[in-house]
């Protein structure tokens, strides 16, 4: 999907009101601004009650550094041509439990994934409340997951232990078990190979230097460790890079999904659980 601006008419005078695109179905309230943070780019849309998007997604680079006051300040320029919300959800890339960030490898750097950690903005974001603060600054109720939790939430079927690969910036990973999320487990920053995580040997940056060829082998070998360790019925890849790997090379038992599931994920953040077995709610 192409990132796209309203025009000046159709923006609302806060988040949490304003116009809605004309579509052919009345889109159904509650209205969710769904965000989704990256390594690499920042992304939002406005979700109805059905999951569909009610406006076209809208992106800016992540910008560097970016200590948590930079990240919700470019996060409100960001949504402020968006229709308005009743609520909001965020999926962002690092150890993130009921909204409170645990850890932000990416944004603790000094320019961005690959340049070195600033004690001083890994500090700032350790326990950084980030629900509440985009609740304050949206004006909307907000909640906050991982990134990689959030995705996994738009695409598993319910069925067995499911499991979520992101491929982006770096590595993130989410499992399912009959549609509940389990608790989110740091697998990226766990040795992969070479005394390197799977962060480091996988993200976008190695990609790059390495080539596509020796970065799909990698990949797969990923995938088969991610298959010992959690015996998986079904894994999903997403993240921007998913687009990359070769679908005919992948075995029955894995799936590409589309990169615009890190936003569409963002309304099960508010879906009571299901008694159906289907996916259930996300807790941020």
């Amino acid at each position: 999907m192409d990132d796209h601006e309203l025009t000046a008419a159709d923006r609302p005078q806060t988040p949490g009101g304003g116009g809605v695109p004309t579509a052919e179905a009345v889109p159904t309230h509650p209205f969710t601004l769904a965000v989704d943070i990256g390594g690499t780019g920042l992304k939002a849309s406005v979700l109805d009650a059905t999951g569909a998007m009610v406006a076209d997604r809208v992106k800016v680079p992540t910008p560097y550094p970016i200590p948590p006051e930079t990240l919700v300040s470019s996060l409100l320029r960001l949504v402020g041509p968006l229709p308005g919300a009743e609520r909001a959800s965020v999926g962002f890339p690092g150890m993130v439990r009921e909204g409170v960030v645990l850890s932000a490898p990416h944004f603790s750097t000094t320019k961005g994934p690959g340049s070195p950690i600033d004690p001083h903005l890994e500090q700032a974001w350790s326990r950084f409340d980030l629900a509440a603060a985009l609740t304050g600054a949206f004006g909307i109720p907000t909640k906050a997951a991982n990134d990689a939790d959030v995705q996994g939430a738009a695409v598993v079927s319910g069925e067995g232990l499911e499991m979520v690969i992101t491929l982006g910036t770096g590595f993130g990973t989410a499992i399912f078990y009959q549609g509940e999320l389990l608790p989110h487990f740091e697998i990226a920053h766990q040795p992969f190979r070479k005394g390197e995580s799977y962060d480091d040997q996988l993200g976008e940056d190695t990609r790059k230097e390495i080539g596509h060829a020796r970065w799909h082998k990698r990949v797969l070998k990923a995938i088969d460790n991610m298959r010992s360790m959690v015996f998986f019925d079904h894994l999903y890849l997403g993240g921007g890079n998913s687009r990359r790997v070769p679908r005919h090379e992948l075995p029955d038992d894995v799936t590409v999904v589309d990169n615009t599931a890190g936003i569409l994920g963002g309304i099960r953040l508010w879906e009571p659980a299901r008694s159906d077995g289907s996916a259930g709610a996300v807790r941020g």
